[in-house]
């Protein structure tokens, strides 16, 4: 299949901007782009043309934290636990669809009950279900017995029993290995700056998934778990919504990234006890709101590593609604332009696909967004899903102004 765009303003996802532009499109990678101005070169033929002019194309957003097998309820942890696993994971083909139709061309799975997030995967890798973005799953997060996500977790206390528990999820397949440090918001009797799991507990975890090409992440609040986390050697640090200065020092010095999900706390905050969301819940998530905002700000003027999450599932976080995560960081105090580099080709080097998506640049993967007007200026245009007038996953039109494309053959051909 072969596919020209013409007339492009291109945001190539590393902070430049071209001006008519024509890329050219074949087997999935993007061949050519090339300058339109004063060029009288005939253009090659496609299978199919879009005429961009007025638009913007860009890459396809990345989403490195987000939970497809649970709908953004109210009472999202109830949910995930009432669920059986066969409504879990026709949950998460739900929750998929809408994510793509989106713009969210690629996920990182934080954590799901029983490996059904490899289930789910394995199904959209097979073409059984096409209408989901790439996945990238992380299985049972490990925690302590009690500790946050327990539920859906695998349990473990003991640096032994959380290095078999480690190897258990590389068995099952897992591209990530999700680690709990402290407690988290949505589970009742843990509070969200408690130590959980230890730095030698952790660090036998990370150990396993480093000696197996895996990378890490770790669910973590208070100031205490995120140092130990970080000089246990984590690549990835979720929410920090305690970070303190000493731990922006340790996350610069090695090498760490930061996945703020800012609009998750936001949400919980905005719709609180009348809407539905559990008392401990809403209390938790108001004592970190001020925190985050301004420790996510000093992060990121440090020079911490900033990749987007959404933490998508969580309570009014709706999967498809995803884009919001990029407001709220505008809010925070990044550019529009600079939201939109963390979204794509900064979660695409935290995730180890820098040579394959986030970026508009030969050669690379035709995951792409063709947006009405200039998201690089305001950031809001990407929430609209009739302004996302085409999604395009491996060179193939996948959605049209927020609706996916309709027939399966369309995918599959």
């Amino acid at each position: 299949m072969s596919l020209r765009i013409d007339n492009a303003r291109v945001v190539d996802g590393r902070g430049g901007v071209l001006e008519n532009r024509r890329l050219t499109i074949d087997d999935g990678r993007i061949t050519a782009i090339e300058d339109t101005v004063g060029s009288n070169a005939a253009a090659p033929s496609a299978t199919d043309t879009i005429d961009a002019a007025g638009m913007t194309v860009m890459p396809g957003v990345i989403d490195c934290h987000v939970h497809l097998s649970i709908g953004g309820a109210a009472d999202a942890m109830g949910e995930a636990v009432r669920d059986t696993d066969s409504i879990a994971v026709i949950r998460m083909a739900h929750n998929a669809v809408r994510t793509l139709a989106a713009g969210i061309t690629t996920v990182r799975d934080m954590g799901a009950k029983n490996h059904i997030d490899l289930a789910f995967r394995a199904a959209v890798d097979q073409g059984i279900y096409p209408f989901a973005p790439r996945i990238l799953p992380s299985g049972r997060p490990i925690t302590m017995t009690g500790g946050h996500c327990w539920q859906i977790g695998r349990q473990a206390d003991g640096v032994d029993d959380v290095r078999r528990a480690a190897r258990e999820q590389i068995k099952a397949g897992v591209d990530w290995i999700k680690i709990m440090a402290t407690g988290g918001i949505l589970t009742q009797g843990t509070e969200i700056g408690a130590p959980q799991l230890g730095e030698d507990e952790m660090r036998a975890a990370i150990e396993e998934a480093h000696k197996a090409g895996r990378r890490t992440a770790v669910h973590a609040h208070g100031a205490s778990g995120i140092k130990s986390a970080v000089r246990a050697g984590v690549d990835s640090v979720e929410h920090a919504y305690f970070l303190d200065d000493e731990g922006i020092e340790l996350m610069i010095e090695r090498d760490c990234w930061l996945v703020p999900t800012a609009a998750a706390v936001k949400l919980v905050v905005e719709h609180g006890v009348a809407g539905g969301i559990p008392c401990h819940v809403v209390r938790k998530a108001a004592s970190a709101i001020g925190s985050q905002v301004e420790t996510c700000r000093k992060a990121w003027q440090a020079g911490v590593h900033l990749a987007m999450g959404t933490d998508a599932g969580t309570p009014y976080n709706r999967h498809g609604e995803n884009m919001q995560e990029l407001e709220a960081m505008v809010e925070i105090g990044l550019s529009p332009m600079e939201a939109i580099v963390m979204a794509t080709s900064r979660s695409a080097a935290l995730l180890g696909l820098e040579e394959r998506i986030g970026a508009v640049e030969a050669g690379y993967e035709a995951d792409l967004l063709i947006v009405q007007g200039a998201p690089d200026e305001d950031v809001s245009i990407l929430r609209d899903a009739e302004q996302i007038k085409y999604v395009l996953q491996n060179g193939r039109i996948v959605a049209r102004s927020g609706k996916i494309a309709a027939a399966a053959d369309e995918l599959a051909s």
